[in-house]
């Protein structure tokens, strides 16, 4: 689940209370767009408490929270984490901020500068999936410096370069939902043409697709449901689910954050209580900071072990493709050495009718006395009668050694063929 401007805003309200008045004492980047702040928190001045702060742009994994532990930092900065460390190392941290439900966290830092006067910095991270960013900027809300810069080439809408002014990017006409009421609601809605869920996280900033539909769920009212087909009071029932279950809880700071899992694996997050998923396993906990440090650990472990089992599986699967062609070897080895008694009866009649048999011919047809048949045998011109019957009976005797000896084969290679399906059948 991505972070949504509900999450935000929990995020917003634990990091402020966290993290206010707090000092800034190390800065370390660890990845090209990762950061981490070691903060010693107001309350605990005297005593050293410190929290860490993780703030990440990557464009896959976007995040921000509180941690316990950080990574190992280079051995030499880069120049965004020195300009940093500039202007922010020992700052104090006035507010934390969100404008709206923008997916967007601001830190207002105040620090002196090399003459000793008191001055305002803002560092801000935007958690944008691909067009995350963290930006640094001046009392003048200009950008000093980007963890990403975006030239005008990358981006037409919005260079993110020192020297330009900071905005934030177009959020497609949609509203602030805590400027919303029943009225604007309304008017907002009801030219939509899509269904009812798609129409309310395309309005408003700050709403995911999940939390569209549990708004539709609490309203009891279909989320596939086209806009055009709802009533005046369908479109009162879907503002007073978004305003008590979404906005009253933004503006009072009750947030109830939690973790919903489907067999056994994290499915969803929220800083809410979603009443969507009802039947799912739901984890409770303290601060939406836990939540993601959570979340995202377990979600990043059941990947592993995904990823684990499918390297298992095509490990299993070219094991048990050579296990069966060796069994089928094997078996087709094993049935070639049926016909050894057609060689112990050829050696038996020839040592039989010996004296009757002239040395030097090419074949002889003898009667099989157990049957009254007659039956050829072939015979080497180069050999006498008792070595022909030799012969025979060797081939007979390695045959019979070659049978014993698939006979457990067999049975080894069939045995692991059922083990190997086994494991299949288990991945």
């Amino acid at each position: 689940m991505a972070l949504d401007g509900l999450t935000i805003a929990a995020l917003r309200k634990e990091l402020a209370d966290f993290l206010t008045e707090g000092r800034i004492q190390k800065i370390v980047q660890t990845e090209k767009d990762e950061l981490f702040f070691t903060i010693k928190t107001a309350e605990d001045l005297g005593r050293g408490r410190q929290v860490k702060l993780y703030l990440s742009a990557q464009a896959s994994l976007p995040l921000a929270y509180l941690c316990e532990e950080t990574k190992a930092a280079p051995p030499a900065a880069p120049s965004f984490c020195m300009l940093l460390r500039k202007h922010l190392q020992n700052g104090r941290i006035v507010s934390v901020s969100q404008p709206g439900l923008e997916r967007v966290l601001r830190f207002e830092v105040e620090h002196r500068n090399e003459m000793g006067d008191l001055c305002r910095k803002t560092l801000l991270i935007e958690l944008m999936g691909k067009y995350s960013n963290i930006i640094f900027l001046d009392e003048n809300n200009r950008i000093l410096d980007a963890i990403r810069r975006v030239p005008a080439s990358v981006s037409s809408v919005r260079e993110v370069l020192p020297g330009k002014d900071y905005f934030i990017p177009s959020t497609q006409d949609k509203k602030n939902p805590l400027e919303a009421d029943a009225g604007t609601f309304s008017e907002c809605l009801r030219f939509k043409a899509q269904p009812v869920f798609q129409a309310l996280y395309n309005s408003y900033t700050g709403l995911s697709p999940i939390l569209a539909q549990e708004i539709c769920f609490r309203s009891q009212i279909d989320p596939d449901l086209p806009v055009s087909e709802l009533g005046n009071e369908q479109i009162l029932s879907l503002f007073r689910a978004m305003e008590k279950g979404i906005l009253e809880v933004v503006r009072s700071g009750d947030f109830h954050p939690e973790i919903l899992y489907e067999n056994g694996s994290p499915k969803e997050f929220s800083a809410v209580p979603l009443t969507l998923f009802g039947n799912m396993e739901k984890e409770r906990m303290c601060s939406i900071s836990a939540v993601l440090l959570t979340f995202y650990a377990k979600k990043n472990a059941a990947i592993r072990i995904r990823q684990k089992s499918s390297e298992l599986r095509h490990v299993i699967q070219v094991h048990l493709e050579r296990a069966t062609k060796k069994y089928d070897l094997q078996m087709q080895q094993w049935k070639d050495t049926e016909k050894r008694e057609k060689f112990r009866l050829q050696g038996e009649l020839l040592t039989a009718y010996a004296y009757q048999i002239t040395d030097g011919l090419k074949e002889v047809e003898l009667l099989d006395y157990h049957t009254d048949q007659m039956v050829k045998v072939r015979l080497d011109p180069a050999r006498s009668v008792s070595e022909n019957a030799q012969r025979l009976y060797e081939k007979y005797n390695k045959m019979k050694r070659t049978a014993e000896k698939l006979s457990i084969l067999t049975e080894e290679t069939k045995e692991e063929v059922e083990h190997l399906k086994s494991i299949q059948a288990s991945l």
